[in-house]
């Protein structure tokens, strides 16, 4: 028995994970310490005490959900989604929501603050799962199979940018997008998605100044050196210093407040400054590994509800990371996407977690599947 359930596991997939998770630990400790230290009470581990407490929670709850079966989330889908409409909603609530620099996106359950949007996140993938699994028979029809899951994926999707977070609403238009393509719509259908969807984008990302300045700074930074630009030559600056070999792990320049958000969205940065060209291949093969081992398990499971949960939870991942190192690198505009596993903060952290619990228990149900149809395959064969 306990061998069967050591072999049953993804282990490749599992130590990945953990390895990546413990890295940003580490690089949340360097890139915050300066920043510990220059609070009205210093403490140069604050943000490290902070985000351990995170990752020992996560890692309790990652080994309880890898033991759910993936099949319990069907029955809880429509719970979750009404739940994440709720939770959005309340962020907005006068008194409730919690604001920073411009954003109201946070909500505080003692002794927590949490982040509502990013939960939704797999409620929305959880969601479109079950319902596209059980529309596989009229998926080529847009009215009756594609449209009505993604009427309340537009209805996250305008609670998310009242926050304002347009990263946050575009990722997940974008796994939806993506879950309907894996259900097997229609090119065209997916065609006229990705146009309404390059339209809203396009309309919310000039409804602001700041997204406007984001996105001019993103084309030229040094147009605006002092404001809008500021971040991402700083940024390139950091990338630049640490060259092949890096500075040395804690050497880090720009994170003595030249660059902002060093132990956030821009940890990127600072990995490459300390550790450079190694650290930098390190994150990015790690987040390939995942990623590759999640679209193996989205193929090689039958169960379209587990293989539609598969692909779009390794996606949601996927479009996290090419938004956080395109922002970091100037490849795309700054949205304010979290690497995942590695920057700072405990509802990414933990909700990253939650999701490759949920592809391990995937990955673990079809490794015993398959194994249990060899076996019987084996005991026919000699029978005959």
């Amino acid at each position: 028995m306990n061998y069967s359930f050591r072999k049953d596991n993804d282990w490749l997939l599992i130590v990945t994970i953990f390895l990546l998770a413990l890295f940003g630990l580490v690089m949340v400790f360097s890139a915050s310490y300066v920043l510990g230290i220059a609070r009205e009470t210093p403490d140069p581990y604050y943000f490290f005490k902070r985000q351990f407490l995170w990752f020992g929670m996560a890692t309790f709850i990652f080994f309880v959900v890898m033991h759910i079966p993936y099949h319990f989330y069907k029955k809880l889908s429509p719970f979750l989604i009404v739940l994440s409409i709720m939770a959005l909603a309340l962020v907005l609530v006068p008194g409730v929501g919690l604001s920073e620099k411009g954003a109201t996106r946070w909500i505080r359950i003692p002794p927590f603050v949490l982040q509502p949007s990013e939960f939704v996140k797999i409620a929305v993938i959880i969601y479109l799962a079950q319902v596209y699994s059980r529309k596989q028979a009229y998926i080529d029809q847009f009215i009756r199979g594609v449209m009505p899951p993604l009427v309340l994926v537009g209805v996250i999707f305008g609670l998310i940018m009242l926050q304002p977070d347009l990263g946050t609403a575009t990722s997940i238009m974008l796994v939806a997008v993506l879950i309907v393509f894996f259900s097997g719509a229609k090119w065209w259908h997916l065609v006229g998605l990705g146009i309404v969807g390059s339209s809203l984008f396009a309309v919310f990302s000039m409804a602001e100044d700041y997204r406007i300045r984001r996105l001019t700074s993103f084309v030229d930074p040094f147009a605006d050196p002092l404001d809008s630009g500021w971040q991402l030559i700083q940024s390139y600056i950091a990338i630049a210093h640490g060259g092949v070999s890096g500075t040395g792990l804690g050497q880090s320049i720009q994170k003595l407040f030249y660059l902002s958000e060093a132990h956030t969205d821009f940890i990127f940065a600072i990995i490459s400054e300390e550790l450079g060209l190694f650290g930098v291949l390190f994150v990015i093969g790690a987040h390939a590994l995942i990623l590759f081992r999640g679209v193996m398990i989205g193929t090689r499971c039958k169960n379209p509800f587990g293989s539609l949960l598969a692909f779009g939870i390794v996606f949601q991942i996927a479009i996290q990371v090419i938004f956080n190192v395109g922002a970091v690198t100037g490849l795309l505009p700054i949205t304010g996407i979290p690497l995942p596993l590695v920057s700072n903060g405990g509802s990414s952290l933990l909700v990253t977690m939650i999701s490759l619990a949920i592809l391990a228990n995937i990955s673990r149900y079809t490794i015993r599947q398959n194994r249990l149809k060899e076996n019987n395959d084996d005991v026919q064969l000699s029978a005959s």
